[in-house]
C-alpha cells in the first residue's frame, strides 16, 4: 500500500470515527462546543502521528482518550467555577476512559451507533432555527467542512461559519440532554433530519471537491442512519422514500466511474454493474409507500430514481414519466437543481431547444449564479442542439466553477472531444 492510499484511508476512518468519538465526548462531558473542540483537535493529533506511526490497535479509544484529556485540560484552565466543577465531577479517569472505548463487543458497538445518531437528534433540535440545524448537524454528525457545507447551501462561507457557531451556541445555552428524543419530540425533528441525510448521501455521492467522485464513507453513513431511523419510524412515507431514494442512486455508483476514476455519465454506464438487491430493495420500498398516503418529495425523488434504474437500456428509460414526476416536484420544492433537472427532462422529451429555453429562467436565480451545473446542463442542450462551438464554452466555463477534480476533468474532455470533430 502506498502512502498515499494509507493517507485516504485513514482520512477514511477518521472521518467514519468523529460521529462516534463526538458523542461519547457529549454524552460524558456535557458540553456541545468544547466537546467538538476537543474531537477536532484529536482528529489532527490523529492525522499527524497515525501518519508517523500507523493506525493504533484501537483507534477510537485513542481518539477518545485524546479527546478527553483535551476537554479535561479546557475544563481545568476554565476561571468560572461552577463550569469546572459541574464537569470534572462527571470525569473519568483516562484509564476507565480507555478501557471503556476498548471495549469492542457487539453490544458497545450499538451504543456508538446510538451515540451518533442521538447527535444527530440532537443537532436538530428545535432551539435551532431549521438552517442552522441543518449546518450544524452537516458538521458534527457528516463531518464536512464549513466551505462544502456553503456549497450545498449556496451561500458564502463566511455566512455558514457564523451560522454554525450561532448553532453551538444555542445548543449550550438550551442544556438540551444527550439522550434520544420522545416519539412527539422526534416527529418534531424529522424534517430537519431527514434533509441533513439527504445532504451527506449527496456529498458523499458527489463530492463537491477533491480528487475523488465518491465518497463511499459519508454516502454510507447516511444511509446507515436512515435505516436506523426508519427501524424507529417505519409507518413515515417521506422517510421511507429518502431510503428508497438512497438506495435506488447508490445502486449506481460502482459504474460511475472507469478504471483511473474518471467520470462515466448515466446514459454511458454499464447497467450490469448495477447493484439490483440496492435497486430491488429501493423500488420495493417505494413501491409500498407510494399508495399509502400523502406523497412528499423524496418520494418522488425515488420514484425518479426508480424510473431510470428499471430501464434495462438507456433507450428504454420512460422519459414523459420522469418529466411528470418533475413537474410534480417542482409544485413541491423551489430548489434550482429540481428545475435545473426538469429542464434536462423536458429537453429528452420535447428538445433540447425547449429545455434551453427554461435555463434562461435560472439564470435570473441568484442561487445558481456561478453554479458549474447550470454551465454543463447549457452545454449539454447546446451539444444536443447542434451548436458544438457555444457548448465547448459552456463546458470549459462549467469547469473552471467546478472543485470536483473528476468532474473538471470530464467537462473539459467534452470540450476537446467537441473541438477535435471541429477539425
Amino acid at each position: 500500500m502506498t502512502s498515499a492510499q494509507r493517507d485516504v484511508r485513514t482520512e477514511r476512518l477518521l472521518r467514519e470515527l468523529a460521529p462516534q468519538v463526538l458523542g461519547v465526548i457529549i454524552r460524558r462531558f456535557r458540553d456541545f462546543g468544547a466537546s467538538e473542540d476537543a474531537v477536532q483537535e484529536a482528529l489532527i493529533a490523529a492525522a499527524t502521528q497515525w501518519a508517523r506511526d500507523g493506525v493504533p490497535d484501537e483507534p477510537r479509544a485513542w481518539l477518545i482518550q485524546v479527546a478527553s484529556r483535551r476537554i479535561t485540560d479546557h475544563v481545568r484552565s476554565e476561571s468560572a467555577r461552577r463550569r469546572r466543577e459541574s464537569l470534572v465531577v462527571s470525569l473519568a479517569s483516562p484509564e476507565e476512559q480507555l478501557a471503556f472505548a476498548a471495549d469492542s463487543d457487539e453490544a458497545e458497538m450499538q451504543k456508538y451507533q446510538g451515540d451518533t445518531l442521538i447527535l444527530l437528534f440532537m443537532c436538530c433540535h428545535p432551539a435551532l432555527s431549521s438552517p442552522s440545524a441543518i449546518a450544524l448537524t452537516l458538521r458534527a454528525v457528516g463531518g464536512l467542512t464549513t466551505a462544502e457545507i456553503a456549497k450545498a447551501f449556496l451561500v458564502p462561507e463566511a455566512t455558514m461559519a457564523q451560522r454554525i457557531s450561532r448553532a453551538k451556541q444555542s445548543i449550550k445555552a438550551s442544556g438540551v440532554p444527550f439522550q434520544l428524543p420522545t416519539p412527539e419530540e422526534r416527529a418534531e425533528r424529522l424534517v430537519a433530519v431527514l434533509h441533513v441525510l439527504y445532504l451527506i448521501f449527496n456529498e458523499g455521492y458527489t463530492a463537491s471537491s477533491g480528487s475523488e467522485l465518491n465518497r463511499t464513507d459519508l454516502s454510507s453513513e447516511a444511509i446507515r442512519l436512515t435505516r436506523a431511523i426508519h427501524a424507529l419510524l417505519p409507518d413515515d412515507g417521506e422517510l421511507a422514500g429518502l431510503l428508497a431514494l438512497m438506495l435506488l442512486t447508490d445502486a449506481r455508483r460502482v459504474a460511475r466511474t472507469g478504471p483511473a476514476g474518471e467520470l462515466i455519465p448515466l446514459d454511458e454506464q454499464d447497467r450490469g454493474l448495477w447493484d439490483r438487491a440496492a435497486i430491488i430493495e429501493g423500488v420495493e420500498l417505494i413501491s409500498a409507500t407510494l399508495p399509502r398516503g400523502a406523497v412528499g418529495p423524496y418520494q418522488l425523488q425515488a420514484a425518479i430514481a426508480a424510473v431510470h434504474d428499471e430501464a434495462a437500456r438507456v433507450e428504454e428509460t420512460d422519459w414523459p414519466q420522469i418529466l411528470g414526476l418533475y413537474t410534480l416536484l417542482m409544485q413541491m420544492s423551489d430548489n434550482p437543481m429540481v428545475s435545473l433537472n426538469h429542464a434536462i427532462a423536458t429537453a429528452m422529451v420535447h428538445g433540447p431547444a425547449a429545455g434551453l429555453e427554461l435555463l434562461k429562467e435560472l439564470d435570473a436565480d441568484a442561487r445558481l449564479a456561478g453554479h458549474h451545473r447550470l454551465d454543463a446542463v447549457r452545454a449539454h442542450l447546446l451539444e444536443r442542439a447542434g451548436d458544438p462551438e457555444a457548448a465547448v464554452a459552456h463546458y470549459q466555463s462549467a469547469a473552471g466553477r467546478t472543485t470536483s477534480v473528476p468532474e473538471q476533468r470530464y467537462l473539459l474532455t467534452q470540450a476537446a472531444r467537441l473541438r477535435d470533430a471541429r477539425k
